[in-house]
């Protein structure tokens, strides 16, 4: 099983239980075990979190809203991609190469559980 479908049937599982945030009781320790790995670094969330907010967005678009460089931006993209979290588009714009992404159900699903799960973090942290 490759390392992107066991993170695909990971989410699913969390889908079909109807989990969008830990368990009640769990510690700061699970609750940020549970982080969704592929999201949390900076650039993905960076890409993620973009792509929620914007119908699509081109690479160029992309490499200069988050500051990074081609090669940076195209390795997180296609790591999304595999997740199924985006989809990428890629056309000619006359003769230039135009590359674009959108976030995909899953993706916005993901990053929704993300989020719940941060808020999760947070708020044990002030209870704590």
């Amino acid at each position: 099983m490759s390392k992107s479908s066991t993170i695909r049937s990971d989410h699913a599982g969390r889908e079909r239980a109807g989990s969008t945030g830990p368990p009640k009781g769990q510690t700061r320790e699970t609750v940020s075990a549970d982080l969704d790995r592929l999201i949390h670094e900076r650039i993905r969330l960076g890409i993620v979190s973009a792509l929620a907010v914007n119908r699509s967005l081109t690479f160029n678009e992309l490499k200069a809203l988050l500051k990074t460089t081609d090669g940076n931006l195209s390795v997180h993209a296609r790591r999304l991609e595999e997740a199924d979290y985006i989809v990428c588009n890629k056309s000619f714009d006359g003769r230039l190469p135009k590359t674009e992404y959108r976030l995909t159900a899953s993706g916005r699903k993901a990053l929704e559980r993300y989020l719940n799960h941060m808020e999760a973090l947070i708020r044990a942290t002030r209870e704590g």
